[in-house]
């Protein structure tokens, strides 16, 4: 390896390793203190970096925000996710469907709600939620149209509204509902799961 190659690989290590350092400071500021104390001079303080170097990786405080939210979707929900449409019975991909995304949520649950209330007050971040909240409503679509052509239920004409009952039914929102202070997040997904079947009209 040249020492020119050399140089580049530690210094691209060297950056994805502040990278996580960044992000591991704004979970930790959200954990302890919500939106209120999520800034970027907080960050870098935390991160033992300058405030600059959190412009630098990240270009603002909402594209920090929009990082952690994106590194909590990769590493726990996307492959998840992908896998589910592969299994051949419809029932069978909507109960691994639910208990992945059950399992996403409530593995980073106090981050997520507050990543969600951060956003909430912000156009543009709500718009990337959006972005993001599309892509489980095209795997329910999906979903209730496999199971439409297995078992002729549901219909064609109310397949539409039951793909976005089952959207609303398997949100963050719901699931910290129904979570509460005491709820497993086993049983949430059970609980889910049977709710999710009654709307669809048939028994699994």
């Amino acid at each position: 390896m040249s020492p020119r190659s050399y140089s580049l690989g530690r210094r691209r290590a060297l950056s994805h390793a502040t990278k996580h350092r960044v992000l591991t400071a704004g979970r930790d500021l959200l954990v302890a203190g919500g939106g209120k104390g999520f800034t970027v001079d907080a960050v870098a303080a935390r991160a033992g970096v300058a405030r600059m170097t959190v412009y630098y990786q990240f270009g603002s405080k909402k594209g920090l925000r929009d990082a952690l939210f994106s590194d909590l979707s990769a590493r726990r929900l996307v492959e998840g996710l992908r896998g589910t449409v592969t299994r051949s019975m419809p029932f069978d991909a909507l109960g691994e469907f639910i208990g992945t995304l059950v399992g996403f949520w409530s593995a980073d649950r106090l981050v997520i709600r507050r990543l969600r209330s951060l956003a909430s007050l912000d156009p543009a971040a709500e718009r990337n939620l959006r972005s993001a909240d599309e892509h489980r409503a095209d795997v329910l679509r999906l979903i209730v149209r496999r199971t439409a052509e297995r078992h002729g239920r549901p219909a064609p004409a109310v397949a539409g509204d039951v793909a976005r009952v089952l959207f609303g039914l398997t949100s963050f929102e719901t699931f910290d509902a129904l979570a509460g202070t005491a709820r497993a997040p086993e049983d949430v997904a059970t609980l889910l799961i049977r709710a999710a079947h009654a709307v669809l009209g048939l028994e699994p």
